[in-house]
Parts: C-alpha cells; sequence; structure tokens
C-alpha cells in the first residue's frame, strides 16, 4: 500500500461529525418505527412452518390476520442446501400464543396453502419476565466487559497516563457499540442473541486496534521525550495505520461474504450477525485510529493547561 500521512486532528473533528449524523439518523428512525427486539429480550412467541412452491409474505399475513388480533411479523428464509423454505410468524412483547391459537393458525394457512404443503417446522415462547432477566444479563456481560477493558488498559499503558488511555479507549468502544445498534436500528434488523455476540467481538476488534496505536505511542515518546504531544500521537498513528486498514479490510471482506449469503438465501439468523458486524469493524477501525488517539490528546493538552495555570 503506498505510504501516506494522515492529519489525525482533523480526521478526528469529521469523524465525530460523521457518528453524529448516524446516531441522529438512529434516533429518528428508532422513535419513528421503533426498535425491533427479539423475543429473548422483549418477550413473545415465534413459529414457523416448512412449505414447498411459492408463498408469497403478504398471503401468510392475510391469513393469519383471521386468527391474531394484535401485531405480528412475518418472515422467510430457505437452508443453505436449499431444500427446506420456511416462513416465521412472531409476536414481541406480552403476546403469547396457546395451543389453540397455534392450531388455529396451521388449519387457517393449509387451507389457504393446500397445495404448498404447509408443515409446521418450530415453536418458542419467551415471557416477559425471562426476556428481561437475559436482557439484563447480556447487559451486564458488556458492562463487565467495558470495566476489565479500563482497567487492563490502565495497567498496560501507565507510562503514559494510563487512566486517560484507557478512558479514552473507552469512549471509542462505546461509539463502536453504539454503531452496531443504529445499524440495526437503520436497517430493520432484529435485535437478539447474535446482537450480543456481535459487540463483543467487536470490542475485541477495535481494542486490540486501539492497543497497537497505544503501543506505537508509548514507543515513540520513550525516544522523543519532549516531542509536542499532538505530534507524537499522529506520527504514530501514521505508523501503524496501514496495518490497522489492512487487518480490517481482509476481516470486512468476510463478513461482507456472509452478507451476501444470507441475502442470497434469505438466512435471517445470519444477516443480523453479519451486517451489524460489518458496520462495527469499519467503525472499530476508525474509532481505534481517528477517536482513541486524538481524544487522548485533547484530555492531555487539557490537563496540561489546567497544571500550567495552577
Amino acid at each position: 500500500m503506498r505510504n501516506f500521512t494522515l492529519n489525525t486532528n482533523k480526521i478526528f473533528k469529521r469523524a465525530l461529525i460523521c457518528y453524529a449524523v448516524i446516531f441522529l439518523a438512529g434516533i429518528l428512525c428508532a422513535v419513528i418505527f421503533g426498535v425491533n427486539f427479539d423475543i429473548n429480550f422483549k418477550g413473545g412467541a415465534k413459529v414457523s412452518y416448512s412449505y414447498s412452491g411459492d408463498v408469497e409474505t403478504a398471503d401468510v399475513e392475510e391469513a393469519v390476520k383471521g386468527v391474531i388480533d394484535s401485531s405480528f411479523n412475518v418472515s422467510k428464509s430457505t437452508a443453505l442446501a436449499g431444500d427446506t423454505k420456511t416462513f416465521e410468524i412472531s409476536l414481541v412483547g406480552r403476546n403469547s400464543l396457546s395451543a389453540e391459537k397455534q392450531e388455529a393458525i396451521t388449519s387457517a394457512l393449509t387451507e389457504k396453502f393446500a397445495d404448498n404443503k404447509i408443515e409446521l417446522y418450530n415453536s418458542n415462547s419467551v415471557s416477559p419476565t425471562i426476556a428481561g432477566t437475559f436482557f439484563a444479563k447480556s447487559i451486564v456481560a458488556v458492562l463487565i466487559t467495558a470495566v476489565l477493558v479500563v482497567i487492563y488498559v490502565g495497567i498496560r499503558f501507565r507510562k503514559i497516563g494510563g487512566v486517560s488511555a484507557a478512558i479514552t479507549a473507552l469512549c471509542a468502544l462505546i461509539l463502536d457499540m453504539l454503531i452496531t445498534f443504529f445499524t440495526c436500528v437503520l436497517f430493520r434488523l432484529q435485535i437478539d442473541s447474535n446482537y450480543i455476540a456481535v459487540v463483543l467481538t467487536i470490542l475485541g476488534y477495535s481494542l486490540n486496534d486501539t492497543i497497537v496505536v497505544y503501543d506505537r505511542i508509548r514507543e515513540n515518546e520513550r525516544f522523543e521525550p519532549d516531542a509536542e504531544i499532538g505530534d507524537l500521537v499522529n506520527k504514530s498513528i501514521n505508523a501503524v495505520k496501514t496495518r490497522n486498514f489492512v487487518t480490517t479490510l481482509t476481516t470486512f471482506l468476510a463478513v461482507m461474504t456472509i452478507v451476501v449469503v444470507s441475502e442470497l438465501f434469505g438466512l435471517t439468523s445470519l444477516r443480523t450477525f453479519a451486517i451489524p458486524m460489518a458496520f462495527g469493524l469499519v467503525s472499530g477501525c476508525i474509532s481505534s485510529l481517528f477517536i482513541a488517539g486524538p481524544l487522548w490528546v485533547v484530555w492531555k493538552r487539557h490537563r496540561a493547561k489546567k497544571a500550567a495555570k495552577k
């Protein structure tokens, strides 16, 4: 890759503007359309049916409306081998499907699609109480990870101001987590257990990239102790940018392959993992290079000014 020098201070400001625009769009979308939580987080019921031939989602909705009074969603998927096609009916929240309701839905579907060999494929329900407990445990897992990140970075980089380095790294990680969340909101993806896996994975990728930057800052500071902090960080980021770009690009291409496969075969479970993962990887690369380091510079300069006044 051809060598080039970046002005991280300018990119820092532009990156913050881009993040702000995405967050604003995500918030507006969440307010207008809501957030699509899985039954594991909000409670509810899911029932899926296998079928043959062609079945339109609109026709399934029409058949089910005569049985279910509350709101529901219908989605279709196809097994990777292409021999099993299913559609799923989901009710999120306090809505549930009794055995009688489920039998009524099955009867309505088999009657409407008599030539499509409709058969019950899977059924699952989660109470709101259990869903709330699962959601709380997921949040606790993320928070524990964040605390461990602060402790680890604080100890490892104590020679360059461990606490400040840890907090700015955490700020970058929070931006990455928000990006994955608003990606789900903007693409109307269901937030399920895959989302927690995405968040924890992105935390690892982004933190690793940030540590590479901090390692180079620590090394350069050892050789240039009198260098201005902004110049030192800019030089350090430019020294590792190619490595971070290439690492992210290779992983991004692999994830995009999963996105393509999920779109071609209608694999919803892969889609809810791969799409936020792709955006999270890009955000992790940007935040580790152009948020954590420059934000740490702002912190150090602020502390230096306060010390000078005293």
